[in-house]
């Protein structure tokens, strides 16, 4: 099988805790490849399907701190809602969002 275009090769190498071996990829537009795994690695190389399946576990884990981020009002407007509602009132609206987007 082969990468998936949407797979991105250091987070999946982050994911499957193989991050700090000496690796190139090929620069070409998406999907990346390997093209060079370092033969003094401890780790041996990831199949596409590991990898695919270490960035697709990656996603899931990390959707909801993403999804968070986009929903949060700016800091700027969070900072206007404390200075005019109060904490509490701030606390509401982020729990809002948390709520909608819960850690799994």
């Amino acid at each position: 099988m082969a990468i998936n275009s949407d797979t991105d090769i250091n987070l999946a190498l982050l994911q499957l805790g193989k991050n700090a071996n000496r690796y190139r990829l090929n620069q070409n537009c998406t999907p990346h490849e390997i093209i060079e795994w370092d033969s003094a690695n401890s780790d041996s190389q990831p199949t596409d399907d590991e990898l695919n399946a270490a960035y697709t576990a990656w996603k899931t884990a990390e959707e909801y701190k993403i999804n968070r981020a986009n929903e949060y009002p700016s800091i700027v407007d969070q900072l206007d809602d404390i200075y005019h509602n109060g904490i509490d009132a701030w606390k509401a609206t982020i729990k809002t969002t948390k709520d909608k987007y819960p850690k799994s």
